[in-house]
């Protein structure tokens, strides 16, 4: 059996927000992924499901506990230099650049890149389905295109572990399932470790070889995502309804 490539050792994060003490979200979250596992995790809004993938990314340190990948300790790296992508709900793209630009900026901030470089970011926007498109504004895309778009830019990053904040929770039904398949299958092709946050249980149904719930600061271990929805503990049957 492989060994995992990502471990959280109880991680602890709180908020103060500006009432007596401290709000816990993440309570001594522990977690062990194997290479290239796509994993989804799901909880209601508020659970802290989307804290651990910021302190994953480094975005929110932890209060207490490590994020450990490959075997070294992400705590004293900055965001930046984490070997992660993230794919946020929003997109982040600017709506002044054309897509290629928007892509562009995973290898560069500055947008200075060789020949070569460029052709890799058209082979990207290619893979995802946007061959032609690279002159095109964010504002001249739909909803589903600019997923694309900013899917194509976490692709050209090349992270051995890429992280998703709920990124299609705007799109329709089919739209999103047409971009949870495709995300699967870059993953697989990559060698990626996939984390995706969702709070709807059929997101982690299509995409999730395993699924973790997190449900009131805790953070379970993965679960086979068919045993998992068969047989719910109380906090996921209690969510279920």
């Amino acid at each position: 059996m492989n060994k995992p490539v990502l471990q959280l050792e109880g991680v602890d994060k709180t908020y103060n927000k500006g009432l007596p003490g401290e709000v816990c979200v993440l309570r001594g979250a522990s977690l062990s992924v194997r290479p290239g596992e796509v994993v989804a995790l799901v909880a209601p809004s508020g659970a802290g499901k989307s804290t651990l993938l910021d302190a994953i990314a480094g975005f929110l340190p932890p209060k207490a506990g490590r994020v450990i990948f490959q075997g070294q300790d992400l705590g004293p790296l900055a965001p930046g230099a984490r070997p992660v992508s993230m794919l946020f709900q929003d997109n982040n793209l600017f709506p002044h650049l054309t897509a290629a630009q928007n892509v562009a900026l995973g290898l560069r901030p500055n947008l200075r890149l060789s020949k070569a470089e460029w052709q890799q970011v058209e082979a990207c926007l290619d893979r995802v389905g946007l061959s032609g498109f690279g002159q095109r504004k964010p504002g001249a895309l739909s909803g589903g295109q600019r997923s694309r778009v900013a899917l194509a830019r976490v692709l050209l990053r090349d992270r051995p572990l890429m992280l998703l904040d709920e990124p299609f929770s705007a799109l329709g039904p089919a739209l999103k399932a047409e971009m949870l398949v495709l995300v699967r299958e870059l993953a697989i092709e990559t060698g990626a470790t996939l984390l995706m946050v969702t709070h709807d249980p059929e997101d982690a149904a299509m995409i999730g070889d395993q699924t973790v719930l997190v449900a009131e600061g805790q953070v379970h271990a993965p679960v086979d995502t068919g045993e998992l929805f068969t047989n719910p503990p109380e906090a996921l049957r209690a969510y279920l309804g």
